[in-house]
């Protein structure tokens, strides 16, 4: 078992009773959590469950209304630059000035962090060969892809190399292709800069597919969290989908107890392997893919 100390190291940010409240709303209510060096993270909940309100509060675009913000260690305020420079933050909407180049995206966000002269252009040239985007370097941002825009933004979020990146819904409006080639993207930037990432999603697959550990929240709370297969598990690797006057649901650690079961039923019945989704159901009475 880690000691506090090491377990403070293992830890690059801490929430601790973080609370966003928009006059009467609780967006966000007194959540906990940590995020681990080096690992993928995901929070997984509905459309309106909390998870954009959480990013904003860890980028310093919204102050909470309570609780405390730990990076590293040290509390966190928009003010302190030495902590701003450990965060990279793509947004949900692409946020590109789709007048100017590729090139000419990277440059301005270079600038900001104080880039200059050589070592400004040899960010611009790694982010671009990382991103695969080199050879658009020169085209105006605005024709590019959805997929490549959203690439074009990770990689702007990567030109000052930073420790943690935040990716706030990273494929939604992509097609299933652009998706997964997203995901193959994101976890080469995870393994190969030894980037922590954290994600917020509704998409199931993009959680087990990604995510080390996930996060579930619901109405600003906090539901559950653990590795993805582990919370399949907690409920029985097989489920069977009952077609009554509403679909019920039976769970099997083992295939074949999940068959005898269905052999036994005089009702229409599928078997699959349990989900995220599953689990978030269980727990909430609620399918993912409906708004909070």
């Amino acid at each position: 078992m880690l000691s506090q100390t090491e377990n403070n190291q293992a830890n690059i940010i801490e929430a601790k009773d973080l609370s966003r409240a928009f006059g009467n709303h609780m967006a966000v209510d007194q959540v906990n959590f940590s995020l681990n060096r080096g690992e993928i993270c995901a929070f997984l909940g509905p459309n309106g469950a909390g998870k954009t309100t959480i990013i904003k509060m860890l980028t310093g675009l919204l102050e909470p209304s309570g609780g405390q913000i730990l990076y590293e260690g040290e509390k966190y305020h928009p003010d302190r630059l030495t902590l701003k420079r450990l965060i990279g933050v793509v947004p949900q909407h692409n946020n590109i000035d789709r007048e100017l180049t590729l090139a000419e995206n990277l440059r301005v966000h270079g600038l900001l962090y104080n880039m200059r002269g050589k070592h400004l252009l040899q960010r611009i040239n790694e982010s671009l060969e990382f991103a695969g985007l080199q050879e658009h370097r020169d085209k105006p941002s605005g024709k590019l892809s959805g997929g490549m825009k959203r690439k074009l933004v990770i990689a702007r979020a990567l030109m000052h190399e930073p420790k943690i990146l935040f990716l706030d819904e990273p494929t939604v409006g992509l097609d299933p292709h652009s998706r997964r080639k997203m995901w193959s993207f994101l976890a080469r930037i995870n393994k190969e800069r030894n980037c922590t990432i954290f994600l917020t999603t509704h998409y199931i697959e993009e959680a087990e597919r990604l995510a080390e550990r996930v996060i579930f929240i619901e109405r600003g709370k906090i539901i559950t969290e653990g590795e993805p297969d582990s919370l399949k598990q907690s409920m029985g690797r097989y489920v069977l989908d009952i077609q009554a006057d509403d679909i019920q649901q039976e769970f099997f650690e083992q295939r074949a107890e999940a068959l005898n079961r269905l052999e036994q039923i005089d009702a229409s019945v599928s078997i699959r392997q349990t989900t995220l989704e599953d689990v978030f159901l269980h727990l909430t009475g609620k399918r993912l893919n409906k708004s909070a």
